[in-house]
Formats: structure tokens, C-alpha cells, sequence
């Protein structure tokens, strides 16, 4: 009774603040705070600076703020181009065309970035263009910038899985090498969506009427900075050289070379990406702070126990508590973006996935997929309102156009599910060979 109580409290008081426009963050802790004075005789004050300093004092989140910055740097170079530029003539023989250079963009973007905003802008800043200028349906420019734009939650080096690694104590190097497959299978099945999509509508357009197929051999020496720089930062963990902190380093250091060779490292543009990086770590920090104080809150209470137990007596299956939570992830990202809704929720979800035998890492690969569904999903999707400020379309076009992508989404977590070695096989390898 005093569980059902709690969850009543905790859940009505958290909705309400943010209904409020309440930062996540604060709204997490203000929660955690009511929800302790209520149901606990705990100081709350030592309770809490206590809980924010162990959330706060990981080294494995060290790699968070680096990879932050990795990308800031990179979203003020010319590398949105240079991937236009270079991966434009490889495309030309596939069925859509051009649409394939914003999946592949996006899923190298994604690879350096660990961003899913920063990716969708960077790359829809020079394909959005290029694209209507020949042509193309705006329905699948913004479908396929929306969809493949969410793999920067996916490919490594990802924020967000950093962030879960973190939450579920898991490594983060091996979650990165759990993602590899499965992120780029993804990528190729939006890519396979789109080839079926042009087969069907036999749509012909100015594919690449003007882009020099002529040197494929300057244009992969376009690509070669880009492609050099995701080697040395994944290439450097997977073959156990570095840490993920220590290559997010390396990546910020490569990060400022690239530019600098470029020509777009300024000082002016240096202290903007620094200045991002602050925000968007701090925005995060909080996200955490509150996410770490509200399990704990949330711990002396008991609605972790008492809902681990209740669900564990419905007796479901794996697969019936998968599709449970694809659903409860899905109606989650509707109020709440992708790293609150990971945070918020793992202190129940954890003990349940481990108690019905999932692989922590395979279900790490599982969240990122249902968190890229939020981030198409009204009306909190952050990668709609991205693109509805670059293309002036309304919301609800914006959220049609993006449908196909969160289909094939949920299209690929079943082939995930039925084929978990996608995500467990690298890892085993790697793991086998050290």
C-alpha cells in the first residue's frame, strides 16, 4: 500500500513539475526531495550530496564531457561538406540516390559525434539543400535525415550509452563494441527501406548530374581525414590500447588537428565549442544528479523491489517483457528525452532485465534503439524540432515523414531480439583475443 502510495507521489509530482516547465534535472531532484521528506526518516540533504558525489566522482564519465567537446569542434568545421563531396559518387548506382548520403553522412557524423542533435543539423545543413535543389520529395529528405540522424545514440562513441554504461555499472568499451554491428546494420536497413521506397514510386531525379564521379580517388582522399579519425578513436579501444576516456581525448585532440587543417579553427570558433560543450555536459550532469538522487529516493522507498516483484509475478516471457518496455520506452519518449528517460527509469528496469537473463550488453543495444524511437516520436522528439527550425515545416508533417524510419526501428529490434549475437559477438571476440 505505502509502495502504490509512493509511485502515486513520485510519478504525479515528477509530471506535474515538468507539465510546469520545470528543467528535467531540477525536477528530478525536487521529486527525489519531496518523495524522501514524505516516506523516509533519512537526512535527505547528506542523503543527496552524498548520491550526487558518487554520481558525479566516476572516471568512466570522464569520457562524457570529452566526446561532448569532440563533437562541438567538429560541428563548426567543413566536415558536413567533405562527406557530402565524398560519399556522393559511391551512391550513385543505388536506387534513391543522394537519400543515401544522408544515411551514410549521418552514421559516419554519428560515429565522431556521439550526438544525435549534432548530427541531424550538421548533416541537414549541407544535404537539405543539395537535395531540394534537385529535386527531391521533401517527405524524404526530412524522413531520412530525421531516422538516420538518431544513430548518434547508437554508434559509438554514443553519449547516451555512455550514460547507461554509467547507470548500469557496465563497461563502457564493451557496450561501444556491442553497438558497432547492430548501428550499422540499422544504417543499412534504412538504406534498404529507401531503395524499396524508390523501386515502388520508380521516382528519377537529378541524382548526381553535377557531382564529379570523374576521381574516386579524390574523393575518398576527401573522406580519409574523417575516416582516419574514427579509426584512431574506436580503432584505439577495440583493440584495448585506450580506455574510452582516453580515446574521447585522443578524439578532441583529432578533432582540433581536423580543423585546423581545415582552415575553420579560430579562436573565436574554439571558445563556441568549449561554451557548448559546458552547456550541454552541465544539462546532463544535472539530468544525472537528480536521475541518481531520485533511484535512491525511490530505493528506501521500496517501488523498485515492489515493482521488480509485481512484474516477475505476471510470469511474462522475454519476449513478452521486451515488447512491454518498447512500449513503455516508446510512451516515455513522447514526455521525455532520450538520456532522462534511460536515467529515470533504470533503477527498476535493471533488476528485472537481469533477473529474466538478458545480457546487459545486448540490452544496452536494445535502449539506445527505443530511445532513437523517442527522438522521432511527438511531441518531445528533439531530432522534429531540429528539423522543423531547418526546413519551416509544421510538426505534424515533420512527424509523418518520419513514420517509415520509426518503423524500420521497430522492425530491427525484433531482428535484434530473434539474432542477439549482433550485439554479443564482438565483445566475446574481443574479450577472447585479450
Amino acid at each position: 500500500m505505502i509502495e502504490t502510495l509512493a509511485i502515486v507521489i513520485f510519478v504525479g509530482t515528477l509530471f506535474v513539475l515538468l507539465a510546469l516547465g520545470v528543467w528535467v534535472g531540477a525536477a528530478l531532484l525536487t521529486t527525489a526531495g519531496i518523495g524522501m521528506a514524505l516516506f523516509t526518516s533519512r537526512p535527505i540533504g547528506d542523503s543527496m550530496a552524498l548520491t550526487i558525489w558518487s554520481e558525479q566522482s566516476s572516471w568512466t564519465l570522464t569520457a562524457l564531457p570529452l566526446f561532448i567537446w569532440m563533437g562541438e569542434i567538429l560541428f563548426r568545421t567543413k566536415l558536413s561538406e567533405t562527406l557530402f563531396r565524398g560519399l556522393a559518387p559511391f551512391m550513385k548506382g543505388l536506387p534513391g540516390s543522394l537519400l543515401h548520403v544522408n544515411i551514410g553522412a549521418s552514421a559516419v557524423f554519428a560515429a565522431i559525434s556521439g550526438s544525435s542533435a549534432a548530427t541531424v543539423a550538421t548533416v541537414g545543413k549541407m544535404s537539405i539543400p543539395e537535395l531540394r535543389r534537385r529535386n527531391y520529395p521533401e517527405k524524404m529528405i526530412v524522413g531520412t535525415l530525421s531516422g538516420a540522424g538518431t544513430l548518434g545514440l547508437l554508434i559509438p562513441p554514443s553519449i547516451a550509452m555512455i550514460v547507461f554504461g554509467v547507470t548500469v555499472n557496465e563497461s563502457i568499451s564493451k557496450l561501444f563494441m556491442a553497438a558497432l554491428i547492430p548501428g550499422l546494420a540499422l544504417a543499412a536497413c534504412m538504406m534498404v527501406y529507401v531503395v524499396i521506397w524508390a523501386m515502388i514510386n520508380k521516382k528519377t531525379f537529378n541524382p548526381i548530374a553535377d557531382v564529379d564521379t570523374s576521381n574516386i580517388g579524390r574523393r575518398l582522399l576527401d573522406l580519409l581525414p574523417v575516416l582516419c579519425l574514427i579509426a584512431a578513436v574506436i580503432g584505439s579501444i577495440y583493440a584495448g590500447i585506450a580506455t574510452a576516456t582516453e580515446a574521447a581525448a585522443l578524439g578532441v585532440f583529432g578533432a582540433i588537428l581536423l580543423s585546423a587543417l581545415q582552415r575553420t579553427l579560430t579562436w573565436s570558433s574554439l571558445v563556441e565549442s568549449v561554451i557548448g560543450a559546458v552547456r550541454t555536459n552541465a544539462m546532463i550532469m544535472l539530468i544525472l544528479m537528480g536521475a541518481g538522487f531520485l533511484s535512491l529516493a525511490m530505493g528506501f522507498t521500496g517501488i523498485p523491489r515492489a515493482l521488480a516483484e509485481g512484474i516477475e509475478a505476471w510470469d511474462l516471457s522475454p519476449l513478452m517483457l521486451i515488447l512491454i518496455l518498447t512500449l513503455f520506452y516508446i510512451i516515455l519518449g513522447c514526455f521525455l528525452d532520450g538520456l532522462s528517460s534511460i536515467v529515470l527509469t533504470m533503477a527498476v528496469i535493471e533488476p528485472m532485465v537481469r533477473a529474466a537473463g538478458f545480457d546487459m550488453l545486448w540490452f544496452g543495444v536494445y535502449v539506445m534503439i527505443v530511445v532513437e524511437m523517442a527522438q522521432i516520436t511527438p511531441p518531445i522528439g528533439f531530432n522534429l524540432f531540429v528539423l522543423q527550425g531547418m526546413t519551416g515545416k509544421d510538426m505534424g508533417f515533420i512527424s509523418r515523414a518520419s513514420f517509415p524510419m520509426f518503423c524500420v526501428m521497430g522492425v530491427f529490434i525484433v531482428i535484434l531480439f530473434m539474432f542477439p549475437e549482433m550485439a554479443t559477438w564482438l565483445p566475446e571476440l574481443l574479450s577472447e583475443r585479450n
